[in-house]
């Protein structure tokens, strides 16, 4: 199996950079992301410090995503009392009762479960029965634009069964794009815990959409006690894909927004929150507060977003309610594709499919005499979409940062093909016309 091939191949070369555990004296080979760990937070951050050391050193996603999550597993039957924080003198009595741990010892034993198992799958390799049936290529580019700093944050996670440890019979597949403000505190909070707190809801596959807002607003009241705890004042929107098994479940917060593409068409997914929405205009009225226009909408004279993650003193006016809407797959869908909106303020979704083709015939560099997208590999034609798209966003006058996520649903050569057969019985359509007129 390739797979398998592949997978043995890397924890050859792991295992020969880490032949046993670190020392407790060890510097870590990677940076976790806080000083301070909840124990909640525990398990999204060690997530993505594994899946991070693992992606550096050129592991296969789904390989990664199954040896963090069999660590993690361990990690978290062990006794963690020895890493807690000694309580401050100065804290008020809600802050006691959040147990925080060392972040760098308690990642230091998790890398250690990390490496402990990587050796003994090197030595004998279990078997591979839950592996993803279907590839999907996803392409993804961000910049910082004309921006001071880079406040963007995305996720994809085609392996997000792996990664819980699900195995229900129901393929998952996730995608996320956070576009923060203020600072990117919450877009990394969201980008590390939201999908985790999605894997724990019960409601997950029967009703997507319960499971979609009660992730969404068990993070943001997460958020608020780091928030708290480290003096951090920044909020995110957010627009994530979770694809389960024929379903297209969408939620999002703000003005980060997701569209499908079916046959070359638009699929309209759902509603960006906007302050100027009347609903939402409404909404933030009703509550005492206030939409004024200072160079765009904004709440209270402030945010110029109407939901979001974050924003804690601006709350409820900022709502941190998500939005859910379910749509089923029935194979002739092209792709979904999720961006900020400093993509969407200078391109119209209608203009989308277009772009796409656009970029898709694109001519690649010569490969073996071959000179065109048609005869390139699909994945390296698909990886271009994002690009193309991101500097046709800027080209048209966007000063934001610019996130775009194209999830194909079909692999890029079979939109080509069906767009040259589309486009023949246009053209066919047409001289017939033309010849009815003469």
């Amino acid at each position: 199996m390739e797979e398998e091939e592949a997978a043995r191949t890397f924890l050859g070369k792991f295992v020969e950079e880490f032949p046993a555990p670190l020392d407790v004296t060890s510097p870590l080979p990677i940076s976790p992301l806080s000083r301070k760990v909840s124990l909640e937070e525990l398990q999204g951050e060690s997530l993505e410090l594994g899946q991070r050391l693992l992606a550096a050193r050129g592991a296969a996603t789904v390989l990664g995503a199954m040896l963090c999550q069999a660590a993690l597993t361990q990690l978290l039957q062990n006794d963690l009392s020895p890493f807690h924080c000694p309580q401050e003198a100065e804290a008020n009595q809600e802050e006691q009762e959040v147990v925080l741990l060392q972040s760098e010892p308690v990642q230091r034993l998790f890398l250690n479960k990390l490496i402990n198992i990587a050796l003994a799958w090197h030595h004998n390799f279990p078997k591979p029965h839950h592996y993803p049936s279907q590839f999907r290529l996803c392409s993804v580019h961000a910049i910082k634009n004309t921006r001071r700093k880079m406040e963007d944050r995305h996720l994809a996670l085609a392996e997000f069964n792996q990664l819980f440890g699900i195995q229900d019979g129901v393929e998952r597949a996730y995608y996320a794009v956070f576009d923060g403000h203020g600072g990117v505190d919450a877009a990394n909070y969201c980008a590390t815990h939201l999908h985790v707190a999605l894997s724990k809801q019960e409601t997950l596959k029967s009703d997507a959409a319960t499971a979609f807002k009660a992730a969404f607003q068990h993070t943001d009241n997460m958020f608020r006690s780091k928030a708290k705890r480290e003096h951090l004042r920044s909020g995110s929107t957010g627009v994530v894909v979770l694809i389960q098994g024929q379903e297209l479940n969408v939620a999002w917060l703000g003005d980060s927004q997701a569209i499908l593409v079916r046959k070359g068409e638009v699929v309209t997914l759902m509603d960006p929150h906007k302050p100027e929405r009347e609903d939402e205009k409404q909404r933030i009225e009703d509550l005492g507060g206030c939409i004024t226009f200072m160079g765009c909408w904004r709440v209270n004279g402030t945010y110029a977003v109407s939901r979001a993650i974050g924003d804690f003193d601006q709350k409820p006016y900022v709502s941190g309610d998500a939005d859910c809407s379910t749509t089923q797959l029935f194979g002739d869908e092209d792709y979904v594709l999720l961006a900020c909106d400093g993509f969407f303020d200078t391109v119209k979704p209608s203009a989308v499919p277009d772009l796409v083709l656009e970029a898709l015939q694109q001519p690649g560099e010569p490969e073996e005499g071959r000179d065109t997208v048609l005869k390139q590999s699909e994945e390296a034609a698909g990886q271009r979409v994002a690009q193309q798209l991101v500097a046709h966003a800027k080209a048209a006058g966007s000063s934001d940062n610019i996130t775009v996520m194209v999830v194909f649903l079909r692999p890029p050569e079979q939109l080509l093909a069906q767009n040259s057969r589309t486009g023949t019985a246009q053209a066919t359509q047409d001289s017939s016309q033309d010849a009815l007129q003469q």
